[in-house]
């Protein structure tokens, strides 16, 4: 039985961009910090409208299914990202 590879679009990882996480092309905006505005009650159109306009709808669905095959990464980033602050 072959194995599917993953393949994303619009999603690449660069070392020298956000810690090599996951990212939509082109752009420095992380699939951790989309899916932590979606889980914080942003909508897809909210979302796309308030907060990263240069989005268009496809690059958020992405995002999503990166999400989606990637749970346990993307879960633990975006809890980093909400956590306070160390003095």
């Amino acid at each position: 039985m072959d194995s599917v590879s993953e393949t994303y679009r619009y999603i690449v990882r660069l070392p020298d961009v956000r810690g090599g996480n996951p990212i939509v092309e082109n752009t420095r905006i992380a699939v951790h910090d989309v899916i932590g505005l979606l889980q914080n009650g942003e909508t897809i159109d909210t979302l796309q409208a308030n907060c990263f306009p240069q989005l268009t709808r496809s690059r958020i669905y992405e995002c999503l299914a990166y999400y989606e095959d990637h749970r346990g990464e993307i879960d633990l980033l975006v809890a980093r990202q909400m956590a306070p602050a160390s003095e």
